[in-house]
């Protein structure tokens, strides 16, 4: 079983990723989807596992990229922030994206809110916000995401 640990919107508040890395136990693995605020590397390191990191709307100057394309086992994951695809008015562009690019998995962040959508033929999700949320309850959310054996994808949100 693999363990990814999901978050996005952190906003300089690097101690809200560290209270989720301690939350979500042992992971495999960390994506970071972008406005991670001013210390990017403290936050590439605090996990002690593969981290991938996309700049969000907020992130000027840090260089990290746009958007990331990878794979975890058999899943081919498209990263972003979300920004350039319109998101506020829904994960369309997204998904399009993800389409034309073969990826069956879409992570964005951006809206600050938690979202999940497996009906599709590409997973789309936003794991919230680590600081600023903006869903009913304002509960600073993650993702986990596990993958067994088989390739079978589990998702769980948590707060901090």
């Amino acid at each position: 079983m693999r363990r990814i640990l999901i978050v996005s919107d952190s906003h300089g508040r690097n101690e809200n990723v560290q209270k989720a890395i301690k939350k979500a136990g042992k992971i495999d693995m960390m994506i970071h989807l972008g406005d991670i605020g001013y210390d990017y590397l403290e936050v590439e390191h605090m996990s002690g596992v593969p981290t991938y990191m996309v700049a969000g709307n907020n992130d000027y100057g840090m260089g990290l990229r746009d958007m990331l394309m990878f794979y975890i086992g058999s899943h081919k994951v498209l990263a972003v922030h979300g920004h350039r695809y319109n998101v506020h008015f829904g994960p369309d562009l997204l998904v399009y994206k993800a389409l034309e690019n073969d990826c069956d998995i879409v992570m964005y962040g951006h809206t600050h809110v938690p979202f999940l959508d497996e009906d599709g033929d590409v997973t789309v999700l936003n794991p919230g916000s680590l600081t600023y949320p903006r869903q009913t309850g304002h509960e600073k959310t993650f993702i986990i995401m596990e993958i067994d054996d088989d390739e079978n994808v589990t998702y769980t949100f948590e707060h901090i």
